[in-house]
């Protein structure tokens, strides 16, 4: 790459990971195409998950040879032309992961920890983890309960 499209590419990097399209392994895509045109780019996985779909529909390499090419196992293909298929380009940005709210740290729990900070000045984080568990029954890992304190004070 010129030096001219440094900055560009590096905005684009840039771009590409704050809407979760970064290609965390850009390396393992080794099909001739991103290697020979400015176009294709690597480091967008949406174009690579639906190149690889397209090399197999389209230009019938097989699943192997295709999920070779782009970095991915056959069993991620499958599992990619699926999301395509199901929704779309949109099926194929990733999701985030896990839990979207905070499921144990309830406003019951809540409270309690801090009717426990209120009576036990300097409790352990951990001894707060302790006590909510024998309370409630969950087990709450103590930064869980600081993050969930402080986001409390913020509101």
């Amino acid at each position: 790459m010129s030096p001219a499209h440094e900055p560009a590419a590096h905005e684009k990097k840039q771009e590409l990971k704050a809407i979760g399209c970064l290609n965390p392994k850009p390396d393992r895509v080794t099909d001739d195409l991103f290697k020979t045109d400015p176009f294709f780019d690597p480091r967008d996985i949406v174009q690579v998950k639906y190149e690889m779909i397209r090399r197999v529909r389209t230009d019938k390499y097989s699943v192997s040879r295709a999920a070779h090419d782009f970095g991915f196992s056959r069993v991620a293909f499958y599992q990619i032309r699926d999301q395509l298929d199901k929704s779309g380009l949109g099926g194929l940005v990733a999701k985030k992961r896990g839990p979207r709210t905070r499921h144990k740290v309830t406003g019951p729990v809540i409270a309690y920890v801090k009717e426990l900070l209120e009576r036990q000045e300097g409790i352990s984080p951990a001894r707060l983890s302790d006590s909510v568990k024998e309370r409630f029954g969950v087990q709450v890992h103590p930064r869980s309960i600081r993050r969930a304190l402080d986001a409390a004070k913020k509101k």
